[in-house]
C-alpha cells in the first residue's frame, strides 16, 4: 500500500483530494494540522505529502522545514496565498511544487505524477511513467498515441509532444520561444510561427471530440498554455 498524506482543515478539500487520490491507486492519510501532520508522516512514511499552508498548531511552512530535515519525500505546498513571495518562500524551504486555491482536483493529481515522475518515484498502477492521464485524456509516449474517451485521435509525433509538453504543466505559460526549443530544439530556425501553425492544427483535432474539464488556452502576446477547468470545492 503507497500512501499520499493530506494534510489540510478544510475537510471539503481532504473528501475531495480522498477520492482522487484513491482513484490514482494511493491511499489517502488525512491530517487536520500541523502536528498531527508531521506525526502521521513518521508513522506512516508516505510517498508524497499535499499540504495545506495555512493550519492550526503548525503551519505548513513550518512542517515542510521540519520533514525536509529528515526527508526529501516530495511535498506539494496548497495554500489560499498566491503572492510570489510566498511561492517563493515555499520552495526555497523544500517544496517540490506550489498550488494556489481555487484549485482543481485534476491538476493537483497532474502535478502529483509530474513531481513523482521528476523524482524518479513512478506511479502506483501505471503501465509506464511515460503515460500522462488527465480527465478523459491519455498522451502515451511509449506508443506515441492519443486518446479522449477512449477514443484514439490521429495526433502527429510532434502534436503528441505538443500535449505532452502543456499537459505535464496543467495552467502554466508556455512562450512561443520555450515551446519552440522544447519541441524544435535550440538549432532550429524557423520562428513563432511554426508554433502557431502546429497549435491551430492540434485544436482542431481536439475539437473532433468533448472536453469541457480541459483545453489549450491562448495567453495573447505570450504563448498557449493547458488549462484544467476549476471543479467546485
Amino acid at each position: 500500500m503507497e500512501y499520499v498524506l493530506v494534510a489540510d482543515d478544510n475537510k471539503d478539500i481532504t473528501g475531495i483530494l480522498t477520492v482522487y487520490l484513491k482513484k490514482e491507486g494511493y491511499e489517502p492519510l488525512i491530517a487536520k494540522d500541523g502536528l498531527e501532520a508531521e506525526q502521521m508522516f513518521e508513522q506512516y512514511e508516505p510517498k508524497a505529502i499535499l499540504l495545506d499552508v495555512m493550519m492550526p498548531l503548525k503551519d505548513g511552512y513550518q512542517v515542510c522545514k521540519d520533514i525536509r530535515k529528515k526527508s526529501s519525500v516530495p511535498i506539494i505546498l496548497i495554500t489560499a496565498r498566491g503572492e510570489d513571495y510566498d511561492k517563493i518562500m515555499g520552495l526555497d524551504i523544500g517544496a517540490d511544487d506550489y498550488i494556489v486555491k481555487p484549485f482543481s482536483p485534476s491538476e493537483v493529481m497532474a502535478r502529483l505524477r509530474a513531481v513523482l515522475r521528476r523524482l524518479g518515484n513512478g506511479e502506483p498502477g501505471k503501465e509506464q511513467e511515460n503515460v500522462l492521464r488527465i480527465n478523459n485524456m491519455v498522451v502515451n509516449l511509449e506508443e506515441y498515441s492519443f486518446q479522449v474517451d477512449g477514443k484514439r485521435i490521429p495526433l502527429t509525433k510532434k502534436e503528441i509532444e505538443t500535449m505532452w509538453t502543456l499537459a505535464e504543466h496543467p495552467n502554466k505559460v508556455f512562450t512561443r520561444d520555450n515551446l519552440l526549443d522544447s519541441l524544435w530544439g535550440y538549432d532550429y530556425y524557423g520562428d513563432s510561427r511554426t508554433v502557431d501553425s502546429h497549435i491551430k492544427r492540434l485544436r482542431a483535432k481536439l475539437d473532433t471530440v468533448e472536453h469541457p474539464a480541459w483545453s489549450i488556452k491562448t495567453i495573447w502576446g505570450v504563448g498557449y498554455k493547458f488549462e484544467i477547468e476549476p471543479e467546485d470545492m
